[in-house]
């Protein structure tokens, strides 16, 4: 997993530090992505959008069909379970997997195409992107996990009702 990041990454940071930037130097979000970067470039930029290209589509294009080959394995595996109840407990522990990954590899999805075909789209587009792929995945990763907990249940039901008979 290091080898491969570090195999891919690293031609593209390194790719960066050739480029020269003579106009703006604002980046159009809040943090550095390397598409936003290379936009900025006044020099050939084209090996360096090719690369990251490449990159994104190499890890998404490996991982996710590694997630999906795994789901399926998983899913042939749970439907042997003998039990109904073990069966529903195994799926609802893979409906939060599947969830966690897809809220991380859609956003980062997304926002890559935003900037690289989006060029109509209005500034503040490719701004709620970056920020979507910076706070959801972290923000739902606990919440997707957490819901799960019989207590964190029973505290969401109890303040639903509580709210609804205050109203």
């Amino acid at each position: 997993m290091w080898t491969r990041n570090v195999a891919v990454m690293l031609p593209v940071v390194l790719l960066v530090k050739r480029l020269s930037f003579c106009s703006s130097t604002v980046l159009s979000h809040s943090y550095c992505y390397h598409v936003d970067l290379i936009q900025l470039s006044c020099t050939d930029n084209r090996i360096n959008s090719i690369l990251g290209l490449f990159a994104l589509f190499s890890t998404t294009g490996f991982d996710c069909p590694c997630i999906l080959l795994s789901y399926v394995l998983i899913i042939r595996s749970v439907l042997h379970i003998a039990s109904i109840e073990g069966r529903q407990k195994a799926f609802n522990t893979c409906i939060s997997h599947i969830s966690a990954v897809a809220i991380f590899y859609i956003p980062l999805i997304s926002l890559s195409l935003v900037h690289r075909y989006g060029h109509s789209a209005p500034p503040f587009v490719h701004t709620i992107m970056a920020n979507i792929f910076l706070l959801i995945p972290p923000v739902l990763n606990p919440i997707i996990y957490s819901v799960k907990t019989k207590q964190i249940q029973k505290a969401i039901i109890k303040v639903l009702i509580q709210k609804r008979l205050q109203i």
